[in-house]
């Protein structure tokens, strides 16, 4: 077996010994406090692809993640990011803080609640954000905590920026789902969706611009 082929075996073991990790990390999360999580698997790539398509690709952007997990999206996120960029990813579960730093170690992690979302970016010196992405579980959150949160993701965000969530296309149709969408409406002037159905089950995205100030 020659060098590169050493090589090679090692990078796969490496990134199975990741995958691994990020399930196991991410299941043991769910069942200690399955409100923190709201999903049942860890996202796929397909759906790290739609969301990247917010992330800009020039300059020195800033992108924010509110509760990215395990990180299944961070990576088709940094991808697009350019040199200079920051990315940063605020998570409330210790687990996931752990987990996070350990494997996106280009990712600056801040462990924290989205609920304190200007206080933080405020903390790490932050006055504009390019892109929101929010893996939340916004169909479990009482009204006003989703009001809170999305008020502050709409006031961080420069003139040109996003704001993206995402939720299970069946949690859409229920009551804090309803709630969800019908609080997007009064806090964006945009609002786009769209379904990726190459996961399970499917996620439903919502893709926000130019807040309603």
């Amino acid at each position: 077996m020659t060098p590169q082929q050493d090589q090679q075996i090692g990078k796969v073991g490496q990134n199975a010994a990741s995958k691994l990790d990020e399930y196991r990390t991410f299941f043991q999360t769910a069942v200690r406090n399955p409100r923190m999580v709201g999903a049942a698997t860890p996202t796929s790539a397909a759906v790290a692809a739609t969301v990247a398509q917010v992330v800009p690709t020039t300059g020195t952007p800033v992108v924010v993640e509110l509760g990215p997990g395990t990180g299944s999206l961070s990576d088709g996120i940094h991808r697009r990011l350019p040199e200079g960029a920051r990315h940063v990813g605020i998570e409330l579960g210790e687990g996931m803080v752990e987990h996070l730093r350990a494997h996106k170690p280009w990712m600056e992690i801040v462990h924290g609640d989205a609920g304190d979302l200007l206080a933080l970016l405020d903390k790490h010196k932050i006055d504009r954000v390019d892109a929101v992405i929010s893996s939340i579980p916004w169909s479990l959150l009482p009204s006003d905590a989703q009001n809170h949160i999305l008020r502050q993701a709409a006031e961080a965000l420069a003139p040109q920026g996003a704001f993206t969530a995402l939720t299970y296309l069946p949690a859409d149709q229920t009551p804090g789902g309803r709630r969800f969408r019908a609080r997007l409406g009064h806090t964006f002037d945009e609002i786009i969706t769209h379904t990726t159905w190459r996961n399970i089950p499917p996620i439903l995205h919502y893709i926000c611009r130019r807040p309603l100030r």
